[in-house]
């Protein structure tokens, strides 16, 4: 099956006191209605933990995340539960973390302990209904200490520890470098590997204050200049290149994260955009974009120049949602 759908964040930023926000059924609903059947829900772990304890989690929060699955299954949905910041990391802040996952034992017991949880919890609901997205985006190698070899020790870890549980759940595994870079050395396991949908990102990521490596870059689609190249089509595939050899070995490919923030020209994020959903459907790739509603979604973007139409209740910028539907 090819999962194509959004990226949620109702349990993504953690603040003391702050609940988790309920299922939005109405964004469900609106993805059950048009054929999308992918929703991927970034998690930060300290909604269940308290003062870096990872081994005692706590149960409310577990009780939001149960809603999230039942509302997602019960439309057919396949529902990603992903640990954006999982003990010990995060792409964004990882220097907040008590420990360093790449490095401290804590940290990588509390990761194994917490998808051993995730695993006896959901044990009963169908592999083609629910998978664990182990780690959001792991660093560039160097960074924080992460060697390939220590990922990869890692992954093993994680994947043997959540399949004596529970040895049908699917398992995804996001690519180094956040996200971009393949991982041939894990082809031999039984998981989807997950890539992004970014590159360019003075394109995809124009205007972002987070980010500054769009700064002294052409934000322009076909042409431009990233990484001493003009990008095209070709070029995107060129990128490619390494995750379509990871799945000529028989592996999965999934494009966990894509979108264009608002600030790019709305004429060329449909060039890109469009030349990327070609590519993905070439390549019998799924997607998530990040997010449903917000500056990178199909929903309330804000981006100038878009034709905004109203669909089911929300306001839709229709020609990208044309691009997208399955």
């Amino acid at each position: 099956m090819v999962w194509t759908g959004f990226n949620f964040q109702w349990m993504a930023a953690w603040q003391e006191g702050r609940e988790p926000a309920p299922p939005d059924l109405k964004a469900l609903d609106f993805l059950a209605k048009h054929g999308f059947n992918f929703a991927r829900f970034a998690f930060d772990y300290r909604f269940w933990t308290k003062d870096f304890d990872y081994l005692h989690p706590l149960e409310p929060a577990f009780r939001h995340i149960d809603g999230y699955v039942e509302a997602c299954t019960s439309r057919r949905i396949h529902c990603s539960l992903n640990m954006h910041r999982v003990p010990g990391y995060c792409i964004n802040r990882p220097d907040i973390e008590k420990h360093n996952l790449w490095v401290d034992h804590e940290a990588q017991d509390g990761l194994v302990f917490q998808w051993e949880t995730f695993a006896r919890r959901y044990r009963g609901t169908l592999p083609t209904e629910l998978s664990f997205d182990l780690i959001n985006e792991p660093p560039d190698v160097g960074q924080y200490g992460m060697t390939r070899e220590v990922h990869e020790a890692l992954i093993r870890r994680v994947v043997a520890a959540i399949r004596a549980i529970d040895p049908s759940r699917m398992i995804v595994i996001d690519g180094l470098e956040g996200g971009n870079v393949a991982i041939p050395e894990l082809a031999d396991l039984d998981i989807v590997h997950s890539t992004r949908g970014y590159q360019p990102m003075p394109v995809s990521h124009l205007g972002a204050s987070w980010y500054n490596g769009w700064k002294g870059h052409s934000a322009e689609y076909p042409g431009g200049d990233w990484w001493g190249k003009s990008w095209n089509r070709e070029t995107l595939h060129e990128f490619y290149a390494p995750w379509r050899e990871v799945a000529a070995l028989g592996r999965a490919v999934h494009v966990g994260e894509f979108g264009c923030y608002n600030r790019t020209d709305n004429d060329v994020a449909l060039r890109w955009l469009g030349d990327l959903f070609s590519l993905w459907r070439e390549y019998g790739w799924g997607w998530g974009m990040w997010n449903f509603g917000g500056p990178f979604g199909i929903i309330g973007h804000g981006r100038e120049g878009a034709r905004i139409e109203e669909i089911d209740g929300y306001e839709v910028d229709r020609d990208l949602f044309e691009l997208m539907k399955p």
